[in-house]
């Protein structure tokens, strides 16, 4: 009976600090939503962005993409996100999908034009710049390859 309980309180320990792990990691991870107003954007190409994303300035999250679409008018992705109320963008902001690095995850990349006028809550970025895949850019470099050794053969 002594081993039983043995057993059993050190599976609870590890339980335990397991459970411990898990929230610390949530708390430091920044990984809830950011609160604040919504704002969509449409793209020819999402890439892997979903919700849950970042959304960044120079780096900072600022916001978190709640949800994506399709609008069936023009057949483009919608990506429907939230910035920090204490943040108004100008109209003539760029957003753009960008990767976290060469095997990182996706974010929502926003560029501040210079315009004077703001968005307002559910106004709809204009400037758009698609997600660009690792694949799509392999491609290019090898048509662009092998458009070269085309050239060089007819010389």
């Amino acid at each position: 009976m002594n081993r039983r309980f043995a057993e059993t309180a050190v599976g609870a320990v590890v339980v335990a600090i397991a459970v411990w792990f898990l929230v610390f990691a949530y708390n430091s991870g920044d990984f809830r939503p950011v609160a604040g107003y919504p704002l969509s954007a449409k793209f020819n190409s999402v890439g892997g962005l979903a919700p849950g994303n970042d959304v960044r300035i120079g780096g900072v999250k600022i916001g978190s993409v709640l949800d994506q679409r399709i609008d069936p008018a023009d057949f483009r992705a919608v990506i429907v996100f939230t910035v920090r109320r204490d943040l108004k963008l100008p109209e003539d902001t760029v957003a753009a999908i960008t990767s976290d690095g060469l095997l990182g995850g996706k974010y929502l990349r926003l560029e501040p034009g210079r315009a004077t006028a703001m968005l307002a809550a559910n106004g709809t970025l204009k400037n758009t710049r698609d997600a660009l895949s690792l694949e799509d850019m392999l491609g290019r470099a090898i048509f662009l390859l092998s458009e070269g050794d085309k050239k060089d053969e007819k010389k």
